[in-house]
């Protein structure tokens, strides 16, 4: 898939793709086959089949028409995966008052992470630059909610919005990847304490002490400082949500403070 920047001349047809069927204001029928709809079929191929197994002539045959129909709407497949990870996505959570910033953020996270989990295949769709997608964008508006209220500025609350994205992307990812692994039996260790069981009889802790300490801790599942319980996050992703908020708090304190009075 070619990498696309925000000069390329594909992307004012990507951003006319991504808001096709949004309200202009036009009047008259809809038409019978549209951008939406090729896309909702795309998400119920993927959703069985997986994204490997998304072409046009699969989600032409799923509606009932031509592939050359769909190309007239969708002109590559470039653009349907675009077009098909913004209707894929969904709506963003409702995260109601955000007084408390860190229950917003967290309920953010365990949103996003619920998505992934349903729709591992999002986690397959090439990122070749920004999405504008009106449901991307939207969750990414969500999120800027509370990093706002919390006393970022500007450009700090989008770049701390774009790593919560990416500990939830990536941490997904490898929960993801690890699960998939678990499905062949080939004797390679693929979960944390398979790996730990293999720390502890293979590696000798006089070179690798901290490893070794680490992978000794997780077989009997301590997390000191961590109360899992009613935690609707698991351990791996929470842990690193919450000391991220932990210096967001921080250093919105220490800006105060630097400012001084007003």
């Amino acid at each position: 898939m070619t990498t696309r920047d925000s000069t390329s001349p594909e992307l004012p047809r990507s951003l006319t793709l991504l808001w096709a069927g949004r309200p202009q204001g036009q009047r008259g029928p809809r038409p019978k086959l549209s951008v939406e709809r090729i896309a909702q079929a795309a998400v119920r191929v993927a959703d069985t089949d997986g994204l490997e197994a998304l072409s046009m002539q699969r989600i032409a045959g799923e509606l009932g028409y031509s592939t050359m129909s769909l190309y007239n709407h969708i002109p590559s497949k470039e653009l349907l995966l675009e077009v098909v990870a913004d209707i894929g996505a969904g709506p963003p959570p409702d995260l109601g008052d955000t007084d408390d910033f860190r229950h917003a953020v967290r309920r953010w996270v365990g949103a996003l992470w619920a998505g992934f989990q349903i729709r591992p295949w999002m986690l397959r769709v090439p990122l070749d630059h920004a999405s504008f997608g009106p449901n991307q964008l939207a969750w990414l508006d969500r999120l800027l909610r509370p990093l706002l209220a919390a006393g970022l500025i500007g450009g700090e609350a989008r770049v701390a919005a774009l790593h919560v994205t990416a500990v939830v992307r990536g941490t997904a990812q490898i929960s993801m990847n690890m699960a998939s692994a678990h499905k062949t039996d080939d004797g390679i260790p693929r979960a944390d304490a398979d790996l730990a069981l293999v720390v502890a009889e293979f590696i000798d802790p006089k070179d690798y002490p901290a490893l070794t300490a680490v992978h000794a801790a997780e077989i009997v599942g301590e997390h000191p400082g961590h109360d899992t319980e009613g935690d609707d996050l698991p351990f791996e992703l929470s842990f690193g949500v919450d000391r991220f908020l932990d210096g967001v708090e921080s250093w919105v304190v220490a800006q105060t403070r630097r400012a001084g009075p007003t």
